[in-house]
């Protein structure tokens, strides 16, 4: 089996995360999925932003929710990071999923980020969006909200889901079954080989975040980790290359 190499919040590492360029770039490198973060603005509209404020990653302040699309659109999303991207916007759902659309070429995973702000009716305006652009078999939506894993699972059975877990649980995968997820999303820290082979044997495929060194990249490989998500997966790619030649 093939570990699946996610791009975490697009190639975060060489561009702006969570961007248009940042996105392409994992694109261009051949990553298998992008992962990006979904918030609400003021006006319900899906826009792709990690951080529930605006000071880490744009120049603006204050939180996203307090903020309309339209004056989201006039910050500058890319300065922070280098020079070279100035000007970059926010974007919208919509405009990611347009464009994802038409590459066709990876998965995508899309993380609610309801477990500070329980967003009104997040689950629904991101469901319309995934059917308008027919990505429903293509689209992974994951939370550490378990009750808006529930939600989508409410909403539709053709979408799968994932619980993302940062803490150790006690039984993790008979939790995920309880709350009607198909995946599990966990922090490396807590990744182990007999909880691999665990979900192995209930068919429920296990991703690791964040996965950039190395050793933790080629540790996903030789358990047969269903995913990993990584800031850098032009490395992760030539290191995966590396682990299949060396166990051909």
């Amino acid at each position: 089996m093939k570990t699946a190499i996610i791009a975490h919040r697009g190639a975060s590492k060489i561009a702006p995360e969570n961007t248009m360029p940042a996105f392409k770039l994992a694109s261009k490198i051949g990553a298998d999925g992008i992962e990006t973060d979904v918030q609400l603005t003021k006006d319900n509209i899906p826009i792709l932003i990690h951080d529930e404020t605006l000071k880490r990653t744009t120049n603006g302040q204050g939180y996203v929710k307090d903020f309309t699309c339209d004056e989201l659109k006039q910050l500058d999303a890319g300065a922070w990071f280098s020079d070279k991207y100035v000007g970059t916007q926010i974007l919208t759902l919509e405009q990611f999923l347009k464009w994802a659309q038409k590459e066709n070429s990876f998965t995508i995973h899309l993380e609610l980020k309801t477990n500070i702000i329980e967003y009104k009716h997040i689950e629904s305006l991101v469901l319309e969006q995934i059917k308008h652009f027919n990505l429903e078999n293509n689209t992974i939506i994951s939370s550490f909200n378990p009750q808006s894993i529930k939600q989508m699972g409410h909403l539709t059975t053709k979408v799968e889901t994932a619980l993302l877990l940062s803490q150790r649980t006690k039984k993790p995968l008979d939790y995920v079954k309880q709350i009607g997820a198909d995946g599990l999303h966990i922090r490396y820290s807590l990744l182990t080989k007999r909880l691999v082979e665990e979900s192995n044997q209930h068919t429920i495929p296990i991703r690791v975040y964040t996965v950039n060194r190395p050793t933790q990249l080629m540790r996903c490989y030789k358990w047969k980790c269903n995913g990993l998500f990584t800031d850098v997966p032009h490395t992760a790619m030539e290191y995966q290359q590396v682990y299949n030649f060396k166990n051909q």
